[in-house]
Protein backbone atom coordinates (compact mmCIF):
# COMPACT_ATOMS: atom_id res chain seq x y z
CA UNK A 1 0.00 0.00 0.00
CA UNK A 2 2.91 2.38 0.70
CA UNK A 3 5.56 1.54 -1.91
CA UNK A 4 5.69 0.37 -5.49
CA UNK A 5 7.77 -2.65 -6.51
CA UNK A 6 10.69 -0.61 -7.88
CA UNK A 7 11.04 1.36 -4.65
CA UNK A 8 11.09 -1.77 -2.53
CA UNK A 9 13.77 -3.32 -4.75
CA UNK A 10 15.91 -0.19 -4.38
CA UNK A 11 15.48 -0.26 -0.59
CA UNK A 12 16.58 -3.90 -0.53
CA UNK A 13 19.64 -3.16 -2.67
CA UNK A 14 20.65 -0.30 -0.35
CA UNK A 15 20.20 -2.46 2.73
CA UNK A 16 22.43 -5.20 1.29
CA UNK A 17 25.00 -2.57 0.30
CA UNK A 18 25.06 -1.12 3.84
CA UNK A 19 25.27 -4.56 5.50
CA UNK A 20 28.12 -5.54 3.20
CA UNK A 21 29.99 -2.35 4.02
CA UNK A 22 29.72 -2.65 7.79
CA UNK A 23 30.85 -6.28 7.69
CA UNK A 24 34.37 -4.86 7.53
CA UNK A 25 36.05 -2.28 9.76
CA UNK A 26 34.61 1.03 8.51
CA UNK A 27 33.16 4.18 10.03
CA UNK A 28 29.41 4.59 9.66
CA UNK A 29 29.99 7.96 8.01
CA UNK A 30 31.95 6.18 5.27
CA UNK A 31 29.25 3.64 4.43
CA UNK A 32 28.10 4.15 0.83
CA UNK A 33 24.31 3.91 0.67
CA UNK A 34 23.88 4.95 -2.97
CA UNK A 35 24.75 2.86 -5.97
CA UNK A 36 27.17 4.30 -8.51
CA UNK A 37 24.27 5.13 -10.81
CA UNK A 38 22.26 6.88 -8.10
CA UNK A 39 25.30 8.85 -6.99
CA UNK A 40 25.90 10.00 -10.55
CA UNK A 41 22.31 11.16 -10.90
CA UNK A 42 22.13 13.24 -7.72
CA UNK A 43 25.57 14.80 -8.19
CA UNK A 44 25.72 15.24 -11.99
CA UNK A 45 22.72 14.07 -13.95
CA UNK A 46 20.12 16.14 -12.13
CA UNK A 47 22.41 19.19 -12.23
CA UNK A 48 22.47 19.48 -16.01
CA UNK A 49 20.53 22.21 -17.81
CA UNK A 50 20.18 22.94 -21.51
CA UNK A 51 19.78 26.72 -21.26
CA UNK A 52 22.96 28.68 -22.02
CA UNK A 53 23.54 32.15 -20.56
CA UNK A 54 25.30 35.19 -21.98
CA UNK A 55 28.89 36.32 -21.46
CA UNK A 56 29.99 39.69 -20.11
CA UNK A 57 28.87 41.83 -17.18
CA UNK A 58 25.50 43.57 -16.94
CA UNK A 59 26.78 47.19 -17.38
CA UNK A 60 28.55 46.15 -20.59
CA UNK A 61 25.51 44.23 -21.85
CA UNK A 62 23.29 47.24 -21.12
CA UNK A 63 25.66 49.49 -23.09
CA UNK A 64 25.48 47.12 -26.06
CA UNK A 65 21.68 47.19 -25.90
CA UNK A 66 21.73 51.01 -25.85
CA UNK A 67 23.75 50.94 -29.06
CA UNK A 68 21.25 48.53 -30.67
CA UNK A 69 17.99 50.25 -29.66
CA UNK A 70 18.70 53.80 -28.40
CA UNK A 71 15.15 55.01 -29.09
CA UNK A 72 13.25 52.05 -27.66
CA UNK A 73 11.49 52.60 -24.30
CA UNK A 74 13.62 51.32 -21.44
CA UNK A 75 11.85 52.50 -18.26
CA UNK A 76 8.27 53.72 -17.86
CA UNK A 77 7.03 55.24 -14.62
CA UNK A 78 4.09 57.35 -13.60
CA UNK A 79 4.13 60.22 -16.09
CA UNK A 80 7.72 59.58 -17.23
CA UNK A 81 9.30 57.45 -19.95
CA UNK A 82 13.00 57.09 -20.71
CA UNK A 83 14.38 55.52 -23.85
CA UNK A 84 17.52 53.41 -23.69
CA UNK A 85 19.52 56.37 -24.93
CA UNK A 86 18.00 58.79 -22.42
CA UNK A 87 18.47 56.35 -19.54
CA UNK A 88 22.11 55.90 -20.50
CA UNK A 89 22.72 59.66 -20.67
CA UNK A 90 21.11 60.38 -17.29
CA UNK A 91 23.02 57.54 -15.64
CA UNK A 92 26.30 58.74 -17.18
CA UNK A 93 25.81 62.29 -15.92
CA UNK A 94 25.08 61.09 -12.40
CA UNK A 95 28.10 58.77 -12.61
CA UNK A 96 30.25 61.83 -13.26
CA UNK A 97 29.08 63.39 -9.99
CA UNK A 98 29.77 60.15 -8.13
CA UNK A 99 33.25 59.92 -9.61
CA UNK A 100 33.97 63.44 -8.36
CA UNK A 101 32.91 62.26 -4.89
CA UNK A 102 35.58 59.55 -5.02
CA UNK A 103 33.53 56.56 -6.15
CA UNK A 104 35.56 53.90 -7.97
CA UNK A 105 36.04 50.15 -8.18
CA UNK A 106 34.91 48.38 -4.98
CA UNK A 107 33.40 51.60 -3.55
CA UNK A 108 30.03 51.16 -1.85
CA UNK A 109 27.36 53.75 -2.71
CA UNK A 110 24.04 53.91 -0.87
CA UNK A 111 20.83 54.33 -2.88
CA UNK A 112 17.98 55.72 -0.77
CA UNK A 113 15.07 56.42 -3.11
CA UNK A 114 11.39 55.72 -3.44
CA UNK A 115 10.34 53.31 -6.19
CA UNK A 116 10.64 55.39 -9.36
CA UNK A 117 12.46 55.83 -12.66
CA UNK A 118 15.18 57.60 -10.67
CA UNK A 119 16.01 54.36 -8.86
CA UNK A 120 16.98 52.69 -12.13
CA UNK A 121 19.06 55.73 -13.11
CA UNK A 122 20.89 55.65 -9.77
CA UNK A 123 21.71 51.93 -9.87
CA UNK A 124 23.19 52.17 -13.35
CA UNK A 125 25.07 55.35 -12.42
CA UNK A 126 26.80 53.60 -9.51
CA UNK A 127 28.01 50.89 -11.89
CA UNK A 128 29.17 53.40 -14.47
CA UNK A 129 31.29 55.02 -11.76
CA UNK A 130 32.72 51.59 -10.92
CA UNK A 131 31.03 51.20 -7.53
CA UNK A 132 28.70 48.70 -5.88
CA UNK A 133 25.28 49.91 -4.79
CA UNK A 134 23.78 49.45 -1.34
CA UNK A 135 19.97 49.63 -1.62
CA UNK A 136 18.31 51.20 1.43
CA UNK A 137 14.56 51.07 1.95
CA UNK A 138 13.26 54.62 2.60
CA UNK A 139 10.45 53.14 4.72
CA UNK A 140 12.90 51.47 7.11
CA UNK A 141 13.22 52.98 10.61
CA UNK A 142 15.83 55.73 10.92
CA UNK A 143 17.81 53.62 13.39
CA UNK A 144 17.99 50.76 10.88
CA UNK A 145 19.12 53.09 8.09
CA UNK A 146 21.80 54.59 10.32
CA UNK A 147 23.07 51.12 11.26
CA UNK A 148 23.32 50.00 7.61
CA UNK A 149 25.24 53.13 6.63
CA UNK A 150 27.62 52.74 9.54
CA UNK A 151 28.24 49.05 8.86
CA UNK A 152 28.68 49.33 5.07
CA UNK A 153 30.52 52.66 5.13
CA UNK A 154 29.33 53.99 1.74
CA UNK A 155 31.28 56.79 0.09
CA UNK A 156 28.01 58.67 -0.41
CA UNK A 157 24.26 58.07 -0.69
CA UNK A 158 22.20 58.85 -3.81
CA UNK A 159 18.85 60.17 -2.64
CA UNK A 160 16.17 62.81 -3.23
CA UNK A 161 15.70 66.21 -1.63
CA UNK A 162 12.80 64.90 0.42
CA UNK A 163 14.80 62.05 1.92
CA UNK A 164 18.19 63.74 2.33
CA UNK A 165 17.26 65.36 5.63
CA UNK A 166 17.58 62.12 7.55
CA UNK A 167 21.16 61.47 6.40
CA UNK A 168 24.42 62.62 8.01
CA UNK A 169 25.83 65.92 6.75
CA UNK A 170 27.84 65.75 3.54
CA UNK A 171 26.75 62.23 2.60
CA UNK A 172 23.83 62.89 0.24
CA UNK A 173 24.09 63.15 -3.54
CA UNK A 174 20.77 64.27 -5.02
CA UNK A 175 19.68 62.11 -7.94
CA UNK A 176 18.79 65.15 -10.06
CA UNK A 177 22.00 66.96 -9.15
CA UNK A 178 23.57 65.99 -12.47
CA UNK A 179 20.68 66.97 -14.74
CA UNK A 180 22.88 69.40 -16.72
CA UNK A 181 26.23 67.73 -16.11
CA UNK A 182 28.59 66.38 -18.72
CA UNK A 183 28.92 62.78 -19.83
CA UNK A 184 31.72 60.61 -18.51
CA UNK A 185 33.37 57.50 -19.85
CA UNK A 186 32.08 54.57 -17.76
CA UNK A 187 34.57 52.73 -15.58
CA UNK A 188 35.25 49.23 -16.87
CA UNK A 189 34.15 46.74 -14.22
CA UNK A 190 35.47 43.19 -14.06
CA UNK A 191 33.57 40.02 -13.22
CA UNK A 192 35.18 39.86 -9.79
CA UNK A 193 34.22 43.41 -8.79
CA UNK A 194 31.32 43.91 -6.39
CA UNK A 195 28.00 44.77 -8.07
CA UNK A 196 25.80 45.30 -5.02
CA UNK A 197 25.53 44.70 -1.27
CA UNK A 198 22.14 43.60 0.09
CA UNK A 199 21.53 43.13 3.80
CA UNK A 200 19.59 40.14 5.09
CA UNK A 201 18.32 39.38 8.57
CA UNK A 202 20.87 38.14 11.12
CA UNK A 203 20.27 35.45 13.76
CA UNK A 204 22.42 37.24 16.35
CA UNK A 205 20.61 40.56 16.03
CA UNK A 206 23.11 41.84 13.48
CA UNK A 207 22.10 41.90 9.78
CA UNK A 208 24.48 40.50 7.17
CA UNK A 209 25.59 42.38 4.05
CA UNK A 210 25.81 39.94 1.12
CA UNK A 211 28.37 41.04 -1.50
CA UNK A 212 27.38 39.92 -5.02
CA UNK A 213 29.94 40.20 -7.81
CA UNK A 214 29.31 41.29 -11.40
CA UNK A 215 30.24 37.82 -12.62
CA UNK A 216 27.66 36.17 -10.37
CA UNK A 217 24.96 38.66 -11.42
CA UNK A 218 25.76 38.22 -15.11
CA UNK A 219 25.46 34.45 -14.75
CA UNK A 220 21.99 34.79 -13.27
CA UNK A 221 20.76 37.49 -15.64
CA UNK A 222 22.08 35.60 -18.66
CA UNK A 223 20.16 32.52 -17.59
CA UNK A 224 16.95 34.53 -17.15
CA UNK A 225 17.16 36.05 -20.63
CA UNK A 226 17.35 32.58 -22.16
CA UNK A 227 14.90 30.81 -19.87
CA UNK A 228 12.14 33.43 -19.62
CA UNK A 229 11.51 34.98 -23.05
CA UNK A 230 8.75 37.22 -21.71
CA UNK A 231 11.36 39.38 -19.97
CA UNK A 232 12.69 40.47 -23.37
CA UNK A 233 9.36 42.20 -23.94
CA UNK A 234 8.56 43.88 -20.62
CA UNK A 235 8.63 43.43 -16.85
CA UNK A 236 7.49 45.22 -13.70
CA UNK A 237 9.54 46.73 -10.88
CA UNK A 238 6.95 46.85 -8.08
CA UNK A 239 8.93 46.54 -4.86
CA UNK A 240 11.80 48.15 -3.02
CA UNK A 241 15.22 47.44 -4.52
CA UNK A 242 16.43 46.66 -0.99
CA UNK A 243 14.89 43.23 -1.62
CA UNK A 244 16.43 41.30 -4.53
CA UNK A 245 13.04 40.19 -5.87
CA UNK A 246 13.24 42.95 -8.50
CA UNK A 247 16.69 42.02 -9.83
CA UNK A 248 15.26 39.37 -12.18
CA UNK A 249 12.91 41.50 -14.23
CA UNK A 250 14.95 44.72 -14.06
CA UNK A 251 18.31 43.64 -15.43
CA UNK A 252 17.18 40.76 -17.63
CA UNK A 253 14.93 43.26 -19.45
CA UNK A 254 17.56 46.01 -19.75
CA UNK A 255 20.17 43.72 -21.34
CA UNK A 256 17.72 42.25 -23.86
CA UNK A 257 15.72 45.24 -25.09
CA UNK A 258 12.72 44.85 -22.80
CA UNK A 259 10.78 47.69 -21.19
CA UNK A 260 10.68 47.99 -17.38
CA UNK A 261 7.47 49.44 -15.95
CA UNK A 262 7.77 50.99 -12.48
CA UNK A 263 4.59 50.77 -10.40
CA UNK A 264 3.09 49.06 -7.39
CA UNK A 265 0.73 46.09 -7.60
CA UNK A 266 -2.22 48.40 -7.06
CA UNK A 267 -4.89 50.44 -8.82
CA UNK A 268 -2.25 52.65 -10.44
CA UNK A 269 -0.69 49.84 -12.46
CA UNK A 270 -3.14 49.94 -15.42
CA UNK A 271 -2.44 53.67 -15.83
CA UNK A 272 1.32 53.10 -15.96
CA UNK A 273 0.91 50.27 -18.46
CA UNK A 274 -1.24 52.51 -20.66
CA UNK A 275 -2.90 49.64 -22.49
CA UNK A 276 0.33 47.67 -22.88
CA UNK A 277 0.87 44.20 -21.38
CA UNK A 278 3.63 42.74 -19.25
CA UNK A 279 5.59 39.90 -20.78
CA UNK A 280 7.08 38.82 -17.44
CA UNK A 281 6.19 39.35 -13.80
CA UNK A 282 7.83 38.14 -10.60
CA UNK A 283 5.90 38.10 -7.31
CA UNK A 284 5.86 36.32 -3.97
CA UNK A 285 3.02 33.91 -3.10
CA UNK A 286 1.62 36.63 -0.83
CA UNK A 287 1.31 38.93 -3.85
CA UNK A 288 -0.99 36.56 -5.74
CA UNK A 289 -4.22 37.76 -4.06
CA UNK A 290 -3.31 41.37 -4.95
CA UNK A 291 -2.68 40.40 -8.55
CA UNK A 292 -5.94 38.46 -8.74
CA UNK A 293 -7.79 41.62 -7.76
CA UNK A 294 -6.37 43.73 -10.62
CA UNK A 295 -7.80 44.08 -14.14
CA UNK A 296 -6.95 41.46 -16.74
CA UNK A 297 -4.47 43.72 -18.56
CA UNK A 298 -2.16 43.45 -15.53
CA UNK A 299 -1.73 39.70 -16.02
CA UNK A 300 1.54 38.83 -17.82
CA UNK A 301 1.32 37.28 -21.25
CA UNK A 302 4.52 35.24 -20.90
CA UNK A 303 5.75 34.00 -17.55
CA UNK A 304 4.57 34.54 -13.99
CA UNK A 305 7.47 33.79 -11.63
CA UNK A 306 6.68 33.12 -7.99
CA UNK A 307 9.50 33.12 -5.44
CA UNK A 308 10.63 34.23 -2.02
CA UNK A 309 8.80 31.64 0.08
CA UNK A 310 7.15 28.22 -0.18
CA UNK A 311 4.43 28.08 -2.84
CA UNK A 312 1.35 25.96 -2.15
CA UNK A 313 -0.51 24.02 -4.80
CA UNK A 314 -3.87 25.59 -3.86
CA UNK A 315 -2.67 29.07 -4.84
CA UNK A 316 -1.28 27.75 -8.12
CA UNK A 317 -4.47 25.87 -8.89
CA UNK A 318 -6.60 29.00 -8.50
CA UNK A 319 -4.26 30.99 -10.71
CA UNK A 320 -4.06 28.35 -13.44
CA UNK A 321 -7.84 28.03 -13.57
CA UNK A 322 -8.20 31.79 -14.05
CA UNK A 323 -5.23 32.18 -16.45
CA UNK A 324 -4.53 28.84 -18.18
CA UNK A 325 -2.30 30.40 -20.87
CA UNK A 326 0.24 31.94 -18.48
CA UNK A 327 3.37 29.90 -17.70
CA UNK A 328 3.89 29.73 -13.93
CA UNK A 329 7.42 29.19 -12.60
CA UNK A 330 8.33 28.41 -8.99
CA UNK A 331 11.66 30.14 -8.40
CA UNK A 332 14.01 29.29 -5.54
CA UNK A 333 17.23 30.83 -4.34
CA UNK A 334 18.98 32.54 -1.42
CA UNK A 335 20.48 36.02 -1.71
CA UNK A 336 23.90 34.37 -1.26
CA UNK A 337 23.31 32.48 -4.52
CA UNK A 338 22.38 35.67 -6.45
CA UNK A 339 18.58 35.69 -6.42
CA UNK A 340 17.85 32.25 -7.90
CA UNK A 341 19.41 28.81 -7.92
CA UNK A 342 16.65 26.47 -9.11
CA UNK A 343 13.23 26.61 -10.72
CA UNK A 344 10.23 24.45 -11.50
CA UNK A 345 8.02 25.16 -14.50
CA UNK A 346 4.52 24.04 -13.56
CA UNK A 347 3.18 21.84 -16.34
CA UNK A 348 -0.29 21.11 -17.60
CA UNK A 349 -2.16 18.97 -15.11
CA UNK A 350 0.45 19.37 -12.36
CA UNK A 351 -1.00 19.48 -8.90
CA UNK A 352 -0.87 17.79 -5.54
CA UNK A 353 -0.95 18.65 -1.85
CA UNK A 354 1.65 20.58 0.10
CA UNK A 355 4.29 22.72 -1.61
CA UNK A 356 5.18 23.02 -5.27
CA UNK A 357 8.65 21.54 -6.01
CA UNK A 358 11.50 24.03 -6.37
CA UNK A 359 12.75 22.02 -9.33
CA UNK A 360 16.31 21.74 -10.57
CA UNK A 361 19.35 23.99 -10.69
CA UNK A 362 20.19 26.43 -13.48
CA UNK A 363 23.00 26.01 -15.98
CA UNK A 364 25.07 28.43 -13.88
CA UNK A 365 24.46 26.64 -10.57
CA UNK A 366 24.64 23.18 -9.07
CA UNK A 367 22.64 21.88 -6.14
CA UNK A 368 23.60 19.12 -3.71
CA UNK A 369 21.42 17.51 -1.03
CA UNK A 370 23.89 16.36 1.62
CA UNK A 371 23.98 14.82 5.08
CA UNK A 372 26.05 16.12 8.00
CA UNK A 373 29.14 14.38 6.60
CA UNK A 374 28.65 16.25 3.26
CA UNK A 375 27.72 13.01 1.54
CA UNK A 376 24.80 12.92 -0.94
CA UNK A 377 21.57 11.45 0.39
CA UNK A 378 19.30 9.11 -1.53
CA UNK A 379 16.23 10.36 -3.41
CA UNK A 380 13.36 10.75 -0.96
CA UNK A 381 15.69 11.31 2.01
CA UNK A 382 15.75 14.75 3.62
CA UNK A 383 19.11 16.54 3.61
CA UNK A 384 20.49 20.08 3.65
CA UNK A 385 20.68 21.94 0.36
CA UNK A 386 24.05 23.28 -0.78
CA UNK A 387 24.47 25.53 -3.84
CA UNK A 388 27.60 25.85 -5.98
CA UNK A 389 28.48 27.52 -9.28
CA UNK A 390 29.38 30.91 -10.72
CA UNK A 391 26.40 32.63 -9.07
CA UNK A 392 27.74 32.34 -5.54
CA UNK A 393 28.18 35.66 -3.75
CA UNK A 394 31.64 36.67 -2.60
CA UNK A 395 30.54 36.46 1.03
CA UNK A 396 29.44 38.77 3.84
CA UNK A 397 30.74 42.31 4.01
CA UNK A 398 33.36 42.64 6.76
CA UNK A 399 32.50 39.25 8.29
CA UNK A 400 35.19 36.80 7.23
CA UNK A 401 34.37 34.32 9.98
CA UNK A 402 30.71 34.02 9.00
CA UNK A 403 31.68 33.83 5.33
CA UNK A 404 33.98 30.90 6.04
CA UNK A 405 31.24 29.17 8.03
CA UNK A 406 28.56 29.39 5.32
CA UNK A 407 30.68 29.32 2.13
CA UNK A 408 32.57 26.05 2.45
CA UNK A 409 34.86 23.99 0.22
CA UNK A 410 32.94 21.98 -2.38
CA UNK A 411 33.99 18.30 -2.42
CA UNK A 412 32.29 17.80 -5.79
CA UNK A 413 33.93 20.64 -7.73
CA UNK A 414 37.30 21.76 -8.98
CA UNK A 415 40.22 23.03 -6.90
CA UNK A 416 39.21 25.99 -4.73
CA UNK A 417 35.53 25.78 -5.61
CA UNK A 418 33.06 26.75 -2.89
CA UNK A 419 29.47 25.88 -2.10
CA UNK A 420 26.95 27.75 0.04
CA UNK A 421 25.19 26.05 2.92
CA UNK A 422 21.60 27.31 2.56
CA UNK A 423 20.17 25.93 5.81
CA UNK A 424 17.15 24.71 3.81
CA UNK A 425 16.04 21.11 4.20
CA UNK A 426 14.98 19.46 0.93
CA UNK A 427 14.67 16.05 -0.70
CA UNK A 428 14.95 14.74 -4.23
CA UNK A 429 11.79 13.34 -5.79
CA UNK A 430 12.08 10.10 -7.78
CA UNK A 431 12.19 12.10 -11.03
CA UNK A 432 14.91 14.48 -9.86
CA UNK A 433 12.98 17.51 -8.61
CA UNK A 434 13.92 19.29 -5.40
CA UNK A 435 11.12 19.50 -2.83
CA UNK A 436 11.38 22.03 0.01
CA UNK A 437 10.78 20.56 3.47
CA UNK A 438 11.76 23.27 5.96
CA UNK A 439 14.65 25.08 7.62
CA UNK A 440 17.62 23.55 9.40
CA UNK A 441 17.51 26.52 11.78
CA UNK A 442 14.66 28.75 12.87
CA UNK A 443 14.91 31.17 9.95
CA UNK A 444 11.58 31.82 8.25
CA UNK A 445 10.29 33.47 5.11
CA UNK A 446 7.18 35.59 5.37
CA UNK A 447 5.63 37.45 2.44
CA UNK A 448 8.84 36.88 0.52
CA UNK A 449 11.15 38.35 3.17
CA UNK A 450 13.73 36.25 4.93
CA UNK A 451 13.49 36.79 8.68
CA UNK A 452 15.70 35.57 11.49
CA UNK A 453 13.41 35.45 14.56
CA UNK A 454 16.55 35.88 16.66
CA UNK A 455 16.99 39.40 15.35
CA UNK A 456 13.47 40.35 16.48
CA UNK A 457 14.02 38.56 19.79
CA UNK A 458 17.22 40.54 20.36
CA UNK A 459 15.34 43.84 20.01
CA UNK A 460 12.57 42.73 22.39
CA UNK A 461 15.07 41.38 24.92
CA UNK A 462 16.80 44.78 24.97
CA UNK A 463 13.75 46.25 26.74
CA UNK A 464 14.49 46.50 30.48
CA UNK A 465 11.13 44.94 31.40
CA UNK A 466 11.58 41.82 29.23
CA UNK A 467 13.25 38.71 30.65
CA UNK A 468 12.62 36.33 27.74
CA UNK A 469 11.38 36.65 24.17
CA UNK A 470 10.37 34.05 21.58
CA UNK A 471 9.32 34.93 18.03
CA UNK A 472 7.71 32.52 15.58
CA UNK A 473 5.35 32.33 12.64
CA UNK A 474 1.80 31.16 13.34
CA UNK A 475 -0.87 30.06 10.91
CA UNK A 476 -3.99 29.98 13.08
CA UNK A 477 -6.12 30.65 10.00
CA UNK A 478 -5.14 28.54 6.94
CA UNK A 479 -3.12 30.66 4.54
CA UNK A 480 -2.74 33.55 7.01
CA UNK A 481 0.85 33.34 8.28
CA UNK A 482 1.79 35.95 10.87
CA UNK A 483 4.86 36.80 12.92
CA UNK A 484 4.01 36.61 16.63
CA UNK A 485 6.17 37.42 19.65
CA UNK A 486 5.88 36.05 23.17
CA UNK A 487 7.62 37.76 26.08
CA UNK A 488 8.02 37.15 29.78
CA UNK A 489 8.14 40.38 31.76
CA UNK A 490 10.26 40.80 34.85
CA UNK A 491 9.24 43.00 37.75
CA UNK A 492 7.98 45.85 35.53
CA UNK A 493 4.64 46.00 33.76
CA UNK A 494 4.84 46.26 29.97
CA UNK A 495 2.24 46.18 27.22
CA UNK A 496 2.36 44.34 23.91
CA UNK A 497 1.60 47.54 22.01
CA UNK A 498 4.60 49.31 23.54
CA UNK A 499 6.87 46.42 22.57
CA UNK A 500 5.56 46.42 18.99
CA UNK A 501 6.39 50.11 18.84
CA UNK A 502 9.93 49.37 20.04
CA UNK A 503 10.44 46.84 17.24
CA UNK A 504 8.94 49.22 14.68
CA UNK A 505 11.50 51.87 15.66
CA UNK A 506 14.46 49.57 15.04
CA UNK A 507 13.49 47.04 12.37
CA UNK A 508 11.77 47.09 8.95
CA UNK A 509 7.99 46.85 8.91
CA UNK A 510 7.98 43.25 7.64
CA UNK A 511 9.85 42.20 10.81
CA UNK A 512 7.37 43.79 13.23
CA UNK A 513 5.22 41.09 14.91
CA UNK A 514 1.51 41.37 14.28
CA UNK A 515 1.03 40.72 17.99
CA UNK A 516 3.17 40.64 21.13
CA UNK A 517 1.78 38.38 23.85
CA UNK A 518 2.95 39.01 27.43
CA UNK A 519 3.13 35.80 29.51
CA UNK A 520 3.81 35.03 33.16
CA UNK A 521 6.21 32.29 32.03
CA UNK A 522 7.19 30.33 28.95
CA UNK A 523 5.70 26.83 28.62
CA UNK A 524 8.49 24.25 28.59
CA UNK A 525 8.91 20.72 27.33
CA UNK A 526 10.21 17.89 29.49
CA UNK A 527 13.80 18.64 28.49
CA UNK A 528 13.53 22.31 29.45
CA UNK A 529 13.08 23.82 25.99
CA UNK A 530 10.30 26.23 25.07
CA UNK A 531 7.19 24.29 24.14
CA UNK A 532 6.24 26.27 21.06
CA UNK A 533 3.17 24.17 20.44
CA UNK A 534 1.79 25.23 23.83
CA UNK A 535 2.11 28.97 23.19
CA UNK A 536 -1.37 30.54 23.08
CA UNK A 537 -2.91 31.99 19.95
CA UNK A 538 -2.79 35.81 20.03
CA UNK A 539 -5.75 38.10 19.87
CA UNK A 540 -5.11 40.30 16.84
CA UNK A 541 -6.62 43.72 17.43
CA UNK A 542 -6.65 46.86 15.32
CA UNK A 543 -6.58 50.44 16.52
CA UNK A 544 -9.24 52.28 14.56
CA UNK A 545 -9.13 52.31 10.76
CA UNK A 546 -11.94 52.19 8.20
CA UNK A 547 -13.74 49.70 6.05
CA UNK A 548 -12.72 48.92 2.45
CA UNK A 549 -13.67 51.67 0.02
CA UNK A 550 -13.13 49.69 -3.21
CA UNK A 551 -13.44 46.13 -4.45
CA UNK A 552 -9.64 45.86 -4.57
CA UNK A 553 -9.30 46.95 -0.92
CA UNK A 554 -11.96 44.41 0.06
CA UNK A 555 -10.05 41.63 -1.72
Amino acid sequence: DLFDGVSVEVFAERLVRVLSAIAVDVRLSEVEVLSEGERGRVLVGWNESGVVGVSGVVPMLFGEQVARTPDAPAVVGEGETLSYGELDVRASRLAGVLSERGVGAESVVGVLLERSVDVVVALLAVWKAGGAYLPVDPEAPAERVAWLLEDAGPVCVVTSAGLAGGLPDGVAVLVDEAADGGLVEPVRVEAGHAAYVIYTSGSTGRPKGVVVSHGALAGYVGWCVGAYPGVRESSLLHGSVSFDLGVTGLYAALVSGGCVFVSGLDEGLPGVLGGRRLGFLKVTPSHLPLLEGLPGECVPTGQLMVGGEALGWDAVRRWREAHPDVVVVNHYGPTEGTVGSAHYVIGEGDGSVGSVPIGRSFATTRTFVLDRFLEPVAPGVVGELYVAGVQLARGYLGRAGLTGERFVACPYGGPGERMYRTGDLVRWSVDGQLVFVGRADDQVKLRGYRIEPGEVEAVLAAHPAVDRAVVLVREDVPGDRRLVAYVVAGGQAVGGGDLRGLVAERLPQYMVPSAVVVLDGMPLTANGKVDRAALPAPEHATAGGRGPATVLEEL
